[in-house]
């Protein structure tokens, strides 16, 4: 158990990794906290209209669409770490004002809507920059925990934060809640001004200056083994990832569920999902495209089987395995990325990444929310596993034809499934953008007192 738990948290150790995750464990359950009780007061304020969260869920990713791409030019340019401090400080003064609204008891639909907006601007600007700033806060071995880590952190605030609001809504009133959540908002601006610099990894100041979009744009292009994960993230993190919207409507109208109810529902699919966080924490390469296709496979079959649950109860129960793969599948995904792209262009590739994943948050949440309302709550969770399902065989398909491997089913003794490679796995390994030593991205520290720091070669 020693050895497992050393193998886990390995990434810990590093005092600035163990800064970011206390600062983001904890803003990220006042977030969700907020997030749920918003969810619940937009129910009332709109007389349990599932277009109406649809339509707050578009404004938070909204200005994801709009900022990201510039968001990750920024994070190649500039130092990462005050990126993050003012983006911060910008989305904890936004949730100060919204709290002393929502407890004056002044709040209107449209205070929701525009406050949805505001925090999605200042999440554009520091969700890209924050997926490239784990890079610079371990060496690049202890990458792919750090991530994982992350994740798990990210998930353990899901399954904290509504989990808190449901209890907070059972026994305060909604103005408290949204006063105890805006003050956990804050721990980042604390934890990122106590770093140690010196300590951080990053490329050299003078590899900055000529970070352009369409220059990231043209290196991912050119990359088939990015191109696959981000082309099948666009779709499974537009059409499927859409329960901030269902869960909500499915609890509240289709089981006649409370606030506390809800928070069980997403606190499910969170628990799962830190499970799918933990289990890639060991992971120490780059995984294969067929580990990202295999999770998106499963993860389409389980939700559309949770879009047929008869009852809150087998909802629920669903809802763990679907909360695994989900992040299992964009976790997979995210290090199939980053474990794959030259460090002087991990910020604008990963704000593409955020951007095709969150990005598309808008259109899908719009749509699911018209839906749920044209043909009922859980024809719109289905229709998410089943797009979600075939856009993992069209990446299937497209995976097999690039690599030349092929597919073989035995029958006897007993069916199988097998996939035969064009090439030896060690060849394949070597040959692949990324993953042979010399593709590694070179990292240098960051000497305060130093100008020009000299770069030390890291992997």
């Amino acid at each position: 158990m020693r050895a497992v738990l050393d193998t886990t948290f390995r990434s810990l150790r590093v005092r600035n990794y163990r800064l970011f995750s206390l600062g983001q464990l904890i803003k990220l359950v006042g977030v969700w906290t907020m997030f749920t009780a918003q969810d619940w007061l937009v129910l009332d304020l709109s007389h349990n209209s599932p277009g109406a969260l649809g339509v707050v869920t578009a404004l938070q990713f909204v200005p994801v669409m709009v900022l990201t791409l510039y968001s990750g030019r920024l994070a190649d340019r500039y130092d990462k770490r005050k990126l993050l401090v003012a983006a911060n400080t910008a989305f904890a003064v936004t949730a100060i004002a919204f709290a002393v609204i929502v407890a004056c008891g002044i709040v209107q639909l449209w205070h929701v809507f525009m406050f949805a907006l505001l925090f999605g601007i200042a999440n554009s600007v520091e969700t890209p920059v924050r997926q490239a700033f784990v890079s610079e806060l371990v060496e690049l071995p202890l990458l792919p925990n750090a991530l994982a880590l992350s994740a798990a952190t990210f998930n353990t605030a899901r399954i904290g934060g509504p989990a808190l609001a449901g209890v907070l809504l059972s026994v305060l009133s909604i103005r408290v809640v949204f006063l105890i959540a805006t003050v956990l908002a804050i721990a980042p601006i604390f934890t990122y001004t106590r770093m140690n610099v010196a300590e951080l990894f990053g490329l050299a100041r003078k590899d900055r200056g000529n970070a352009k979009v369409l220059d990231g744009l043209k290196y991912v292009g050119k990359r088939a083994d990015l191109v696959l994960p981000i082309a099948l993230m666009a779709v499974v993190g537009m059409i499927g990832f859409n329960f901030p919207v269902t869960l909500a409507a499915l609890a509240k109208i289709n089981f006649h569920a409370g606030a506390s109810s809800f928070g069980l529902l997403t606190t499910a699919l969170a628990v799962g999902a830190l499970g799918g966080a933990l289990a890639g924490s060991g992971r120490r390469a780059r995984p294969g495209a067929y580990r990202v296709i295999g999770a998106a496979l499963a993860f389409g079959v389980l939700e559309f089987a949770v879009g047929f649950a008869p009852n809150f109860i087998v909802a629920m129960l669903l809802l763990v395995p679907t909360g695994f793969f989900s992040i299992y599948l964009a976790q997979a995904a995210n290090h199939r990325v980053q474990m794959g792209v030259d460090g002087e262009y991990r910020g604008r590739v990963m704000a593409l990444y955020v951007l095709v994943f969150l990005g598309t948050t808008p259109i899908g949440a719009s749509l699911a929310g018209w839906w749920g309302e044209q043909f009922g709550v859980p024809s719109s969770i289905w229709a998410g596993g089943l797009v979600s399902f075939i856009a993992a065989v069209v990446t299937l398909v497209w995976q097999l034809r690039v690599s030349g491997d092929r597919l073989a089913l035995r029958l006897r003794p007993r069916p199988a499934l097998r996939l035969i490679p064009a090439v030896p796995e060690v060849a394949r390994v070597h040959a692949e953008p990324g993953a042979a030593s010399p593709e590694l991205p070179v990292q240098v520290r960051l000497e305060p007192s130093a100008r020009t720091p000299e770069p030390v070669v890291r992997g």
